[in-house]
């Protein structure tokens, strides 16, 4: 058994619904064509950096600037595990990267769905504003948007038994669940573009046990894919 556990969860490449400004929540629109290359060329930027990473299974920094080439990884260190949301934006860009990659099936996962925006699914920020003045700004959110104290009480059994494998875990998700996994480890909260995301350590020892938020240590930021979308639409 490795003597920690990596994390590296990251947001699912662009949604039909990202493409039209609609605010996402549990809804489950597809990925548009460019989500897909976009997950093609989110795997071949983590497969560079995880070939130049070395033996000891260190966090690697990624290229920003080399995240255009378009060779293909071959003999990678693989992931123990993928995981994502059962929502079809993340599950499918976690099947582009596994298959890439050469990492195995998907597993996904109810528990790492986006928070529910309540009334707001499927509206534009203009019609959220429209019907609820100033909210947005305020942070005043509607009956049936989901808190992150709630998001937190399902997002953390997921990561225990998830991070369990003690080895090397890619989970794609959510704006929303990132920030939440952000917040609760002392973060500041940052725009989450589609395909960022960060790395985390967890010592092996409290992997087989039910750690807390505290002992998840958040390591350095990454950016897969340029992206200029809206981030308040998540």
């Amino acid at each position: 058994m490795t003597a920690h556990s990596e994390l590296l969860a990251i947001r699912h490449g662009q949604s039909e619904w990202n493409l039209r400004g609609r605010w996402q929540g549990q809804a489950d629109p597809p990925l548009t064509s460019l989500g897909e290359r976009q997950a093609e060329i989110a795997a071949d930027a983590l497969g560079a950096a995880l070939q130049n990473a070395d033996g000891h299974r260190r966090t690697p920094p990624v290229d920003r600037h080399a995240i255009s080439r378009t060779h293909r990884a071959v003999d990678l260190p693989a992931f123990d595990l993928v995981v994502s949301s059962d929502l079809q934006r993340a599950r499918r860009t976690a099947e582009i990267i596994a298959k890439q990659l050469g990492a195995g099936e998907v597993v996904a996962d109810e528990a790492l769905r986006e928070r529910s925006a309540g009334p707001w699914e499927g509206l534009t920020r203009a019609e959220i504003d429209e019907g609820w003045p100033g909210d947005v700004v305020a942070r005043r959110w509607p009956l049936g948007f989901e808190s992150e104290d709630s998001i937190a009480r399902r997002l953390l059994p997921a990561l225990q038994r998830h991070l369990s494998v003690c080895g090397r875990v890619l989970l794609v998700g959510h704006a929303g669940v990132l920030k939440t996994i952000d917040a609760r480890v002392g973060l500041d909260d940052e725009r989450v573009p589609n395909l960022a995301g960060r790395w985390f350590w967890l010592d092996g020892a409290a992997a087989d046990a039910q750690w807390s938020w505290d002992q998840l240590e958040p390591r350095n930021r990454v950016e897969l894919v340029s992206s200029d979308i809206d981030l308040m639409i998540e």
